[in-house]
């Protein structure tokens, strides 16, 4: 089960899908960050693609 890099709590494998980096690397779960924080990590990514 993947985990978060900062916390090394539990994410699931859908969660791990969306914000894990090109190294499939969590390094923040929502416990971690602000759900705001989290979107606009995905916003990034999702244009950078």
């Amino acid at each position: 089960m993947p985990t978060c890099e900062h916390c090394e709590a539990h994410v699931s494998e859908r969660f791990a899908r969306v914000f894990a980096d090109e190294r499939g690397l969590i390094h923040a779960c929502p416990n971690c960050s602000a759900n705001a924080g989290i979107a606009e990590v995905a916003k990034e990514r999702a244009h950078d693609a």
